[in-house]
């Protein structure tokens, strides 16, 4: 959950650096593609895939491997929004989520302070690419979760969910926010 999002610069730059190392982040790698074994498993079932959006959310299609998974999430387009974020929620449905808009590509960094679920955190750059994921990450944790590099938006959803449909570093994101979405 987000309590800070920031650029970086000068020594928060290292210290972001280190701390990135530090963390469950996944990078792109040169072999992207899962193991024989997690390929042939099928997709979690999509519970979003014909239903209603729900007043208050947009769909958002997370595009793997697997196949398409739509999310309906609450957007974080202002300071006030992306402070409170998905902070003192109890439970997060598998098919919601909060869409983190920063509106220009620019590092980041998150934390879990005041959150009390896991979340996978997933890092986008302006054109859908997802280009790292924090995957469930730790409730309470004030350590900084750092984007990577310049992301337009940031998807979190629940703890295990990218596992869950096979999102990887790579894979794309469609919302009206990117380009071509």
């Amino acid at each position: 959950m987000i309590r800070f999002a920031h650029r970086l610069r000068g020594p928060a730059v290292l210290g972001a650096i280190l701390a990135l190392a530090a963390c469950d982040v996944e990078q792109p790698a040169a072999e992207a593609a899962p193991p024989p074994a997690a390929a042939e498993k099928a997709a979690a079932p999509d519970p979003a895939a014909d239903a209603p959006i729900p007043a208050g959310f947009e769909a958002l299609e997370v595009v793997t491997q697997k196949g398409r998974t739509r999310f309906f999430v609450e957007i974080a387009d202002t300071d006030a929004k992306r402070q409170q974020g998905l902070m003192r929620r109890a439970s997060l449905s598998p098919d919601r989520g909060m869409l983190f808009d920063f509106h220009r590509p620019q590092p980041v960094a998150f934390w879990m302070k005041d959150t009390w679920i896991p979340l996978d955190i997933i890092f986008i750059q302006s054109d859908g690419t997802v280009l790292t994921i924090a995957r469930n990450t730790t409730p309470y944790s004030e350590a900084p979760i750092p984007s990577g590099g310049p992301i337009r938006g940031v998807l979190e959803i629940a703890g295990g969910r990218a596992a869950e449909i096979g999102l990887l570093p790579g894979d794309k994101v469609e919302h009206r926010i990117f380009a071509g979405g």
